[in-house]
């Protein structure tokens, strides 16, 4: 009887992921990729063209999701209006109590 050696690599998942893709790109005919690539301007034709068609709000694929991901990317805070509201209430009651004491003022010079 013939003895026949076997011999088998084994690796850890972060090494065999490393050394075999698994995306099974040989089986994609290069002519219908599932990567089709865009130019900058092909990408902003497309979002005009689907602009309508995208939810307003969402967590994702909506106008939200693309305001909340381009303002995390530049670095800036979106507020929705709610710190402005909360200024312009404080500036009322401030002008009030400016009218106020100008009145009290007022009254205390006629005396």
């Amino acid at each position: 009887m013939t003895q026949i050696s076997l011999d088998k690599d084994i690796f850890n998942k972060g090494d065999f992921e490393k050394i075999v893709d698994k995306r099974f790109k040989q089986l994609i005919n290069n002519q219908n990729s599932l990567e089709e690539e865009f130019t900058i301007d092909e990408f902003f034709q497309l979002y005009e063209e689907l602009f309508t068609q995208i939810p307003r709000e969402g967590d994702l694929n909506s106008h939200r999701y693309i305001l909340n991901k381009e303002a995390e990317y530049l670095g800036v805070t979106i507020n929705d209006g709610l710190d402005v509201q909360a200024l312009l209430q404080e500036i009322t009651s401030l002008r009030n109590d400016l009218l106020e004491a100008n009145k009290t003022l007022s009254n205390s010079t006629i005396k």
